[in-house]
């Protein structure tokens, strides 16, 4: 039967005043920090730095022509009108990757003939 190696008393003892020492300077560290969450987190804005944006927002806007496609489209997506204002001209805003895919879908099906906000 393997029986462990004898550890001396005085390695453990420094060992766990190591580890205790280490858990206080964490714990100091922790409250010098604090745990605040940032104010705001960045986030990418639209303008020239989105070209793929851009070039999907020209396209929306030429299938946005015909009066009252806006609301169909806000209703397909299950958004306010004025959210998709914000998209596509007021240049505030990027929706996230659902609504950006959902958006290029619908533009797809527009071109195809086919309307799915209908």
């Amino acid at each position: 039967m393997n029986t462990p190696a004898p550890v001396s008393l005085s390695l453990m003892v420094s060992l766990i005043d190591g580890m205790a020492h280490a858990a206080v300077v964490g714990v100091r560290e922790l409250k010098k920090r604090g745990r605040r969450r940032p104010a705001h987190l960045p986030c990418r804005q639209p303008g020239q730095a989105t070209p793929m944006w851009n070039a999907l927002v020209a396209n929306l806007r030429l299938e946005l022509e015909p009066y009252g496609t806006q609301a169909r489209l806000a209703r397909y997506l299950g958004l306010p009108r004025q959210r998709i204002h914000d998209f596509l001209r007021g240049n505030r805003r990027l929706p996230d990757a659902e609504t950006t895919l959902r958006l290029i879908h619908w533009v797809c099906e527009r071109r195809a003939g086919r309307d799915p906000s209908l």
